[in-house]
């Protein structure tokens, strides 16, 4: 059977192989194209988002800055980033006039599957990247923000020719069709359980990835924390989005001493925020579906409700949940939550609950709040994770001086910013010799200085 993206990936596949997308004018034609999609249709994506789960107006304008950032900081970079870099090479091959070169080229033909729950974001962010790399790009949108993606279906082929920039629909059976195809790089946002069957695919034809996973982000919040500033953080950062964040607090970790105060000022963050009714509030999103809202409330254990505890399954509601005391047994801790259901466990003893959160998979995210710098320390040094924060959450990917992504079952790869760049291009190494002296290390060896002719290499 004929797969249907077939004459679409070798329509952008010639395009590549015809060098059109390697100029430094193409990739800022692209780019100057992606900024006039978002900018001339601000108010229509921000009614889609809202159309799709009740994104509320920050949360709707956030998806359209930052990659018009983004764009921003390819425009004003992007001939550095281009350019051939020198390299060190041992001074033996220097002396006899070698020179190491470093070049950037993009992959060739990229698909990116992005995510539901920033639909815009999390799929134009990882497609700015390639195309300022000089990669053309195919782009599947969410099927579960259909909305969003009937727009970004409408718009991208208004803004871009298809041999440049293309959009594909629809659900599991498109991503498999499109997944069997031949793709240069595949750059995909989601689930682990998805990511899995990505990368197996990829492997198919050793097609190199990126992918952004999740998992369950710890906070850790000990003795020494300013309260009120790490209550309103974590109520803020796991409950935007209505939890629906990758990067999301998903437990925390309290020391015993402070946890009934921090318990308190945390429930008064999320009044503070949401009100008393947070169903009623404007600046609080839906779950993405139903069965979503049914998964993240089957997590609520009654007896440990101290703060929340209500949810809609029909209306796609759950009530920002504080669970108190948690504990590593209960169901919030067996998997991410990925919606606002937030267990807090106090601990005794920094090392000992570390030492429980590194056995664990590698989250996306940790947040240490803390002012002691040995305790700070302590933490980054012992746990591995994707990326983060101190005494903040979430922040840390709206930076695109700070490469973003996550390690083991959170994902692989690292973009934003320059990172991004690299990671969307293949690094060409090249030694440069002279064209004029020998460098003797050829057959016949008899007779030769061997460890002369080789000590230039070291």
């Amino acid at each position: 059977m004929t797969n249907p993206f077939q004459s679409l990936f070798d329509v952008q596949r010639e395009h590549f192989l015809s060098d059109a997308t390697k100029s430094h004018d193409w990739r800022i034609d692209q780019l100057d194209r992606m900024e006039h999609m978002l900018l001339d249709n601000k108010d229509a994506f921000c009614a889609a988002l809202h159309q799709d789960f009740g994104k509320p107006p920050f949360e709707q304008l956030f998806e359209i800055t930052v990659p018009s950032g983004v764009i921003r900081y390819y425009r004003e970079n992007l001939k550095a980033l281009m350019m051939p870099q020198p390299a060190p090479i041992p001074p033996g091959l220097e002396a006899t006039g070698n020179r190491g070169v470093i070049y950037k080229e993009p992959y060739g033909v990229t698909l990116v599957i992005g995510p539901f729950n920033a639909p815009i974001l999390l799929l134009l962010d990882p497609a700015v990247a390639a195309l300022a790399a000089g990669n053309p790009v195919i782009l599947k949108p969410a099927n579960t923000t259909p909305a969003t993606a009937a727009l970004l279906s409408e718009l991208i082929p208004r803004y871009f020719a298809p041999e440049n920039v293309a959009v594909v629909t629809g659900g599991r059976e498109e991503i498999g069709q499109l997944l069997a195809l031949p793709f240069d790089f595949i750059f995909f946002t989601g689930s682990s359980a998805v990511g899995k069957v990505v990368m197996r695919a990829a492997a198919e034809n050793l097609t190199p990835v990126i992918l952004e996973l999740g998992g369950q982000n710890p906070t850790i919040v000990d003795a020494t924390t300013n309260l009120d500033i790490a209550a309103d953080r974590i109520a803020w950062g796991h409950n935007a989005i209505s939890g629906q964040w990758c990067i999301a607090p998903g437990y925390v970790c309290v020391y015993e001493s402070v946890a009934d105060a921090f318990i308190a000022k945390l429930k008064a963050s999320i009044v503070k925020m949401y009100g008393e009714d947070p169903s009623r509030s404007p600046d609080f999103a839906r779950m993405i579906s139903e069965h979503e809202a049914e998964r993240v409330a089957s997590y609520i254990l009654p007896e440990k409700v101290v703060h929340g505890g209500r949810y809609d399954v029909k209306a796609r509601y759950v009530e920002p949940t504080l669970l108190y005391p948690s504990t590593w047994d209960d169901p919030a801790l067996q998997q991410e939550v990925f919606g606002p259901v937030l267990p807090v466990m106090p601990y005794s003893d920094l090392k000992e609950v570390v030492n429980i959160i590194k056995r664990k998979p590698k989250p996306l995210a940790a947040y240490i709040f803390s002012k002691d710098q040995a305790a700070i320390d302590f933490v980054l040094g012992s746990l591995s994770f994707g990326g983060g924060c101190i005494n903040q959450t979430n922040l840390h990917c709206w930076v695109d001086s700070l490469p973003f992504g996550g390690v083991g079952n959170s994902g692989m790869g690292k973009y934003y910013g320059k990172a991004g760049f690299d990671a969307l291009s293949n690094t060409k190494a090249m030694l440069i010799g002279n064209p004029d002296l020998e460098l003797d290390v050829f057959p016949p060896y008899a007779g030769k200085d061997i460890a002369k002719n080789l000590s230039v290499f070291s």
